[in-house]
């Protein structure tokens, strides 16, 4: 037990120096600006089709389209694809490292350091297939998976895991945002630039935190009627409230929330506390 334990405080000790290497910080940071990147665009796809622009999908695929069709798109891309892996990695590594006295918490922070990086690696290959000529819509495989999933009763519980997760993760940037827990991620730059970033982070937590918890509602709607088609991702959850009444405006202010959030995250990317 003593060998066990003294070999998990020495991967532990192992990984927190590779998390402080110059090299490493530097990808990091570099993730961070990406990830700001992305939802910028995809604030802006959502602010155009809320003013008639249409046509787009309002998620990371939409957002990872517009960068191919740019003249530099496929550098560009290859770029994203090595900062979200970059910033991938240090959250497997922050998720290891992670301390707390208490089990719970530990555990916990652990859970939800393992599941951004997940989701980081997940847009990581999907800008790879972009980037590589490939990609296609995250909305259509979505529902191919939800259909799949929806004939087995295994399969409806996953579903209902995957929205009661959608939802605790909205519920939580919601909450971030509302309660600045966000500053804890970044050194807050001096004076009135301090003051915006704040300001950029708690209406952009606030605005994903919404969208993220639509997801969850979607996937849960789709269990509950039956219909794959229900279930979506972002750019299903961005649809579905602009056809709430007055959603065009509702679809608006979240559109600039999630430019908001990339502002956020490109200060964090200058200012990240690694």
């Amino acid at each position: 037990m003593a060998t066990a334990s003294a070999a998990k405080s020495e991967a532990q000790h192992d990984a927190g120096r590779l998390r402080q290497s110059t090299w490493f910080r530097a990808g990091a940071r570099t993730g961070f600006a990406v990830a700001g990147l992305l939802h910028l665009l995809i604030g802006a796809l959502a602010i155009s089709v809320a003013v008639g622009g249409g046509g787009q999908e309002t998620d990371q695929s939409g957002a990872l389209a517009a960068l191919a069709t740019n003249p530099l798109g496929r550098v560009v891309l290859w770029v994203v694809v090595v900062g979200l892996f970059a910033v991938g990695v240090w959250q497997v590594l922050e998720a290891i490292t992670v301390g707390d006295a208490d089990p719970k918490k530990r555990n916990a922070k652990r859970i939800k350091e393992a599941g951004i990086a997940v989701a980081y690696f997940a847009v990581a290959v999907t800008a790879s297939q972009y980037a590589t000529g490939g990609g296609g819509s995250t909305e259509q495989g979505t529902e191919v998976a939800t259909a799949g999933l929806l004939g087995s009763p295994l399969g409806v519980a996953l579903l209902l895991v995957v929205a009661a997760i959608a939802l605790g993760v909205g519920a939580g940037f919601i909450m971030s945002g509302f309660r600045k827990s966000f500053e804890e991620t970044l050194v807050l730059p001096p004076g009135a630039a301090g003051g915006a970033t704040v300001l950029l982070g708690r209406v952009g937590y606030v605005a994903k935190g919404i969208a993220v918890a639509v997801i969850g509602v979607l996937f849960a709607t789709a269990v509950f009627t039956a219909d794959p088609k229900r279930a979506g991702g972002l750019d299903g959850a961005l649809n579905a409230l602009a056809r709430l009444p007055y959603g065009v405006v509702i679809l608006l202010v979240i559109g600039i929330g999630f430019v908001a959030y990339g502002l956020f995250y490109g200060v964090r990317g200058w200012r990240a506390r690694l």
